[in-house]
């Protein structure tokens, strides 16, 4: 497997969080591993009174869904609804004999796509935090057709089949976006280990001198859905400039820029680090037109200098290595399915 070796940093001290996150801007960052919730000191007082629309977070030592994966257990449950841009796929109604005597035992079939242990599954049942197409189940004896039901957990839709795989890939800079190139240039297939899945789509496209997040994915639906505009999904990036920039420029793209295709603009900006020469800035954008970051930063006399796709929708780069590919959490996933209404 072809290994890249990382970009060198800008600069060497003062790095920041936001910097840490784009995967190679400065310094790596501390472990993207983040450390499961501790329960509460014994005596200590009673969690406050829910907020409308919130639910409810497990009882007792050790009932946390996805409490044992490595990425994406910060990301909780899924508290502001899914998305729902298009209809979600009908599911015909079974009747209680048909869910009782048909199908699998649903604690069996979350134990079994990783969500927690069998007894801990059972708990989550029963405090009505596990949805079945659409609706809340509390009883243990319910069972589940895992091919065709969704099932979702604090909202988090769970993976049930196997065959599905979801990777990120942190692109380095003169990689191509694509699985194989009649050029003979570094592409995303020169970095996949022997054994994985041929037919892989990969989600957004990056030109050959921006780096950053890809994700790659044989779920042909979650793929269409996550390129899609109606879904407006989210991309944030870490941009560096020729500095200094004069105040007002984040109010400018705000506002939009007018290009040849129409007016682009960015849901937020934020400026990450401002030293004698360059500038960093951070900004957000559901855009999916072609070199738009650079287009929009070109248009208001700021060619950018270096590029990196830090996270798309909820998913994040964190201190992964330029090059490498790693498997997405399953609560990663479930997170990526709601913010396309899955």
């Amino acid at each position: 497997m072809t290994q890249a070796g990382r970009q060198g940093s800008p600069r060497k001290r003062g790095q920041n969080s936001a910097q840490n996150n784009a995967g190679g801007f400065g310094s790596r960052g501390g472990s993207g591993r983040s450390g499961a919730a501790r329960g509460g000191a014994k005596g200590a007082p009673k969690s406050p009174e829910r907020k409308r629309g919130e639910r409810p977070q497990a009882k007792g030592s050790g009932a946390a869904p996805f409490a044992n994966e490595r990425f994406g257990r910060n990301l909780g449950p899924v508290r502001d609804g899914r998305k729902t841009a298009a209809p979600l796929p009908q599911h015909k109604p079974r009747t209680r004999a048909e869910m009782n005597d048909e199908g699998v035992r649903l604690q069996k079939v979350m134990a079994n796509a990783g969500v927690a242990s069998r007894r801990v599954c059972e708990e989550l049942i029963e405090q009505g935090r596990v949805e079945v197409n659409g609706q809340i189940v509390t009883e243990l004896g319910t069972r589940v057709n895992p091919e065709t039901d969704a099932i979702h957990v604090d909202g988090v839709r769970i993976q049930t089949n196997e065959h599905l795989v979801y990777m990120a890939f942190n692109k380095p800079r003169g990689v191509v976006s694509t699985m194989d190139d009649p050029e003979g240039r570094p592409c995303i297939s020169d970095y996949l280990r022997p054994g994985t899945p041929e037919r892989l789509f990969h989600v957004g496209r990056l030109d050959t001198n921006t780096e950053g997040l890809l994700l790659l994915t044989n779920d042909g639906e979650l793929a269409n859905r996550l390129s899609h505009p109606s879904y407006e999904v989210p991309k944030t990036y870490v941009v560096q400039v020729r500095g200094p920039m004069p105040h007002g420029v984040g109010a400018q793209l705000r506002r939009g820029v007018e290009l040849e295709d129409g007016l682009a603009k960015v849901d937020s900006f934020k400026l990450v680090d401002s030293t004698p020469g360059f500038v960093l800035v951070e900004v957000v954008l559901h855009s999916g037109k072609n070199r738009i970051v650079r287009r929009m930063f070109d248009a208001i006399g700021f060619p950018v200098q270096r590029l990196v796709r830090a996270k798309i929708g909820p998913i994040g780069l964190g201190d992964q290595k330029q090059g490498t590919i790693r498997k997405l959490g399953k609560q990663e996933v479930g997170h990526l399915m709601a913010a396309v209404g899955l």
